[in-house]
């Protein structure tokens, strides 16, 4: 049934999800074609492999040049003893978003790191695109904008994991189509949605414990491979934070109905509680293939993307309350929520300027989030954005405030 799906564009194709993407479509659905990749330009010579791999048309980086792009394609076809094709080279900072609106008959995985997916995300949906979204900063960051961009209900698809098992768990409501489910009364049969947290590698520890954390240890996650800014998010819980917000963005549900619960086994990825007592999980194994694969197909499900829980095995799953008291960052996106439109995206990119400093040696760890508290409480909300133009603006205010405060405490510390 894959050959009903549209021509797929991957935005950050040589990334965790956008690998995992391209494996997901060789296995499960190789008669979809791959129309576009688009990249940062950090690792060319990949990017290139993938593109003769797939017969993407249309390549797209943020930087570099045409001339080392088409270099870089034209050795791996001779690699694989494979002819020249003719193919459109984009080069720069709108590489992405050009390529996200190159097929608006497809679907778009945009599976880019940080709030630089939003331009690319809101380029896919004012073309009409299906989109497969990866990229929870579009949501954090650009919530308003988002939602006028978007031309139909249902074409944003989620591909984090617990919002993909929410979605899933979603279409035992009414509303199997849609992204907010709704009673015969009107008012919500949702009662609330259980956002499911592995712990990350500093789960039962104390805030005095984390103080002297190094990033060698704080990439060390229990379950998942991801890239070192999720990883770091996900120690610090700020992931899970930025789900919440994308959450209460997706499905309309007010942020005080979100309850993220700690979960190791990270295999319940997340639950809907609807208002009769009933409570819909959705359970695999740890794997990001599965939400990929439905982020690319829906409605339909692609046999053998990913492996079943084993149901023959003796097995427990544990669930524990949150410790909001040595990781604070759930509490604090609840607070961005309610603040005003433009505090999320403070709140993410103050996020993503300390996890730089920390990972490049520049802070300790616990003032990640401290710093992320500080700029939140000092940010004076300018009104609703109206364009990206406002959302980059506030951005480059929080990172410049995130800036000059761990500098400060830098030199203070010196």
């Amino acid at each position: 049934m894959s050959e009903q799906v549209g021509p797929v564009v991957v935005l950050g194709s040589t990334g965790s999800i956008g690998t995992q993407a391209l494996d997901v479509l060789s296995r499960c659905a190789p008669q979809v074609r791959v129309e576009a990749l688009a990249a940062g330009g950090n690792n060319v010579a990949l990017l290139a492999r993938q593109a003769v791999a797939t017969g993407a048309r249309v390549i797209g980086v943020a930087s570099g040049t045409v001339q080392e792009v088409r270099a870089a394609v034209e050795a791996a076809e001779d690699a694989a003893g494979l002819p020249h094709l003719e193919r459109e080279i984009l080069v720069g900072p709108g590489a992405a978003a050009d390529v996200a609106a190159c097929r608006p008959d497809g679907v778009v995985l945009n599976g880019m790191s940080g709030s630089i997916g939003l331009g690319p995300t809101l380029a896919a949906l004012e073309a009409g695109a299906d989109l497969a979204l990866a990229n929870k900063e579009s949501l954090v960051a650009g919530a308003a904008l988002v939602r006028r961009a978007s031309r139909r209900p249902g074409q944003i698809r989620p591909v984090d994991s617990e919002h993909s098992a929410m979605w899933q768990a979603l279409a035992a409501g009414k509303h199997r189509r849609g992204l907010v489910a709704q009673s015969v009364d009107g008012s919500s049969e949702v009662a609330r949605l259980i956002l499911t947290a592995s712990g990350g590698p500093f789960r039962g520890r104390s805030r005095a414990e984390l103080a002297n954390v190094s990033a060698q240890q704080a990439l060390n996650h229990p379950t998942w491979d991801m890239g070192p800014v999720v990883t770091i998010n996900s120690s610090t819980l700020m992931n899970k934070a930025l789900e919440l917000i994308e959450a209460h963005v997706l499905f309309d549900v007010a942020p005080e109905r979100i309850t993220a619960v700690v979960h190791p086994q990270s295999v319940i990825h997340s639950a809907v509680e609807f208002v009769d007592g009933s409570t819909i999980a959705q359970a695999s194994p740890p794997d990001m293939c599965l939400p990929i694969a439905l982020g690319l197909s829906a409605p339909q499900r692609w046999a053998g993307a990913a492996a079943p829980c084993a149901w023959d095995a003796p097995v427990s799953w544990t669930f524990e309350p949150l410790d909001e008291v040595t990781f604070p960052a759930v509490r604090l996106a609840r607070q961005a929520v309610a603040a005003s439109s433009t505090h999320p995206a403070v709140f993410n990119a103050a996020n993503e300027e300390a996890v730089d400093a920390f990972l490049s040696g520049r802070c300790g760890y616990l003032e990640i989030v401290d710093t992320v508290q500080a700029v939140l409480e000092a940010w004076e909300h300018p009104g609703e954005p109206r364009d990206l133009a406002d959302v980059t603006e506030v951005e480059r205010h929080a990172r410049a405030a995130a800036r000059e405060r761990l500098q400060r405490n830098s030199t203070s510390l010196a």
